[in-house]
């Protein structure tokens, strides 16, 4: 299947849109990479927490609740202004179906407000009608106030 790229830098506290909605719904995305990158790498302290979200966040913040069914992937990465010092990224991703727009965030939870670069790789889907409409039954439960 096809494989769509996504690139960006997300500001300390930002929230990024990427849109992916179609008029039908019948296209759907599954994540297969996701990384993330110091804008500056080696040259400040940084501690990225970047996340993907299926819903536009009211708020950026640093924790990571994988229990949050809107959350459907999280990196974090760990930099040094020293080549010495340890660089280290983790990233975890859903294998979820989706076929609305995704929301990343970035939020340094150390002193610094560095941006986060990152790079998204989506596989691209066909839906069928069911699979369209379990996908957007799902993204609708996401929205609706609680």
């Amino acid at each position: 299947m096809p494989v769509k790229s996504f690139k960006g830098l997300v500001i300390d506290g930002g929230q990024e849109r990427l849109n992916l909605h179609t008029l039908t719904g019948s296209t759907g995305y599954k994540i297969t990479k996701f990384q993330v990158m110091d804008r500056n790498p080696g040259t400040i302290d940084t501690e990225l927490v970047v996340k993907i979200y299926k819903v536009k966040q009211a708020t950026v913040s640093a924790t990571i609740d994988f229990s949050d069914q809107t959350l459907i992937g999280a990196a974090f990465h760990l930099g040094g202004n020293t080549s010495s010092e340890t660089h280290s990224s983790v990233v975890i991703f859903d294998n979820e179906t989706f076929n609305q727009d995704i929301f990343v965030t970035n939020q340094d939870a150390g002193a610094n407000t560095e941006p986060a670069n990152y790079y998204i790789e989506l596989e691209q889907v066909k839906l069928d009608l069911n699979e369209n409409t379990v996908a957007t039954l799902k993204d609708l439960r996401n929205t609706l106030p609680t």
